[in-house]
C-alpha cells in the first residue's frame, strides 16, 4: 500500500507505479481528465512513464460538459 494525497485528501492506494496505473485505479476516462503531480501538470502522453512514490500530492480533474 502507498499513501497518496488526491485532491487534498489522504488515500491509501495499492502499490501503483505510474500515473497511468493511478488513472486506471481511479477509473478516469481516457479523454476529459487531467492530472497534476506535485504541482506540475502531467501530459497524457507521459502518464505511462511518470512514476509515483509514497506521499505524492495529486490533483485530478474530470472535465464536465453541459449546456
Amino acid at each position: 500500500m502507498m499513501r497518496l494525497f488526491i485532491n487534498g485528501q489522504e488515500r491509501q492506494a495499492p502499490a501503483l507505479s505510474t500515473i497511468a496505473e493511478l488513472a486506471e485505479w481511479l477509473q478516469l476516462p481516457v479523454f476529459g481528465s487531467a492530472v497534476e503531480l506535485n504541482g506540475e501538470v502531467i501530459r497524457r502522453a507521459e502518464h505511462q512513464a511518470t512514476p509515483l512514490k509514497d506521499g505524492d500530492r495529486l490533483e485530478v480533474v474530470r472535465l464536465v460538459g453541459g449546456g
